[in-house]
């Protein structure tokens, strides 16, 4: 994956995203998930030209089960923090997967609405994939 300047559009990568499918399958195989035996996997270019990745973990408490994307954020932020450019998440069966609700607003929070998504329909920016988001600039027009 090509880097560009942190902050560019994602039209300024040259997006590999056959690396990041391969490489949100490596995760999704690890992934811990005896109850439900739903692996998901995630990876992510960032605006420097890292790659993070996730699994889901899940626990026996179901509601405290943990997202594969809520792990990629995690390291996103604890390998240097940035902006997500691309996203690839995947299933058990290594396609592309579209994240649950909660995760496409941390997607929203971490990438904007600038950053790519691999869905079952295609690429698509997060501007389609969660329309009318509400994030941070609504916290700051809306404190008032």
């Amino acid at each position: 994956m090509t880097e560009a300047e942190p902050g560019a559009s994602p039209a300024a990568y040259d997006i590999d995203w056959e690396a990041l499918r391969r490489r949100a399958v490596e995760l999704m195989e690890r992934a811990y998930a005896p109850y439900s035996a739903f692996p998901v996997g995630v990876a992510g270019l960032v605006d420097d030209g890292r790659v993070v990745a996730g699994c889901n973990v899940e626990n026996a408490s179901y509601g405290v089960g943990l997202c594969a994307e809520c792990g990629m954020v995690s390291e996103l932020h604890a390998t240097g923090g940035g902006r997500l450019v691309a996203v690839y998440c995947v299933g058990g069966d290594g396609q592309a997967l579209m994240p649950c609700g909660r995760c496409r607003q941390l997607l929203w929070e971490n990438g904007g609405p600038e950053c790519l998504l691999m869905t079952p329909e295609g690429v698509l920016p997060m501007t389609r994939v969660l329309p009318q988001a509400f994030g941070p600039s609504d916290l700051d027009t809306r404190h008032a």
